[in-house]
């Protein structure tokens, strides 16, 4: 059994127009969120083998706040060039790229890719779209990365914090 668990990376500030794209860091919502969702996951005993973030400000520091938050050590959050808005073929190739010692992985990453990659898997509801800090949690019955595939995974949840709001 495999598990894939796609993050959207959290909210992003825009106070800065000057700033690359890549270089845009989180705002205090998108901090707060990050580590919120990392609790959140955290208390449901849940932790990746291996987490990977696109190259991105934002999704970094969701990567290294959630992984904080859950108990993930975040010196070993591996930084992969590819998640950052290559589509769902990156996402895909990172998946079936990786050491089959890991029994899960974590990617963050942007849309519109993490939503087009989630409703591709056959088991799905439809998403309209997975907002920022939104988590998907995927699962596989297969004993090698290399073979995993959407029509085979199983999706087995979408949380995001407004999930949580009263």
């Amino acid at each position: 059994m495999k598990t894939v668990y796609l993050l959207r990376h959290a909210k992003s500030s825009w106070s800065n127009p000057e700033l690359e794209d890549l270089e845009r860091p989180l705002n205090k919502r998108g901090n707060r969120n990050a580590t919120f969702m990392g609790e959140h996951f955290a208390a449901s005993e849940q932790i990746p083998d291996l987490l990977i973030s696109s190259p991105a400000l934002r999704a970094r520091s969701t990567a290294r706040l959630f992984a904080e938050a859950c108990g993930f050590p975040s010196s070993e959050i591996i930084e992969q060039p590819n998640l950052y808005f290559a589509g769902t073929g990156a996402i895909e190739s990172t998946i079936t790229g990786q050491d089959d010692q890991y029994q899960s992985m974590m990617l963050v990453t942007h849309n519109p890719d993490i939503t087009t990659f989630v409703n591709s898997i056959a088991s799905a509801p439809r998403i309209s779209n997975v907002p920022t800090s939104g988590l998907v949690k995927l699962v596989s019955d297969i004993c090698h990365w290399r073979v995993w595939s959407g029509a085979e995974a199983q999706f087995e949840y979408f949380d995001y914090p407004k999930n949580f709001s009263a």
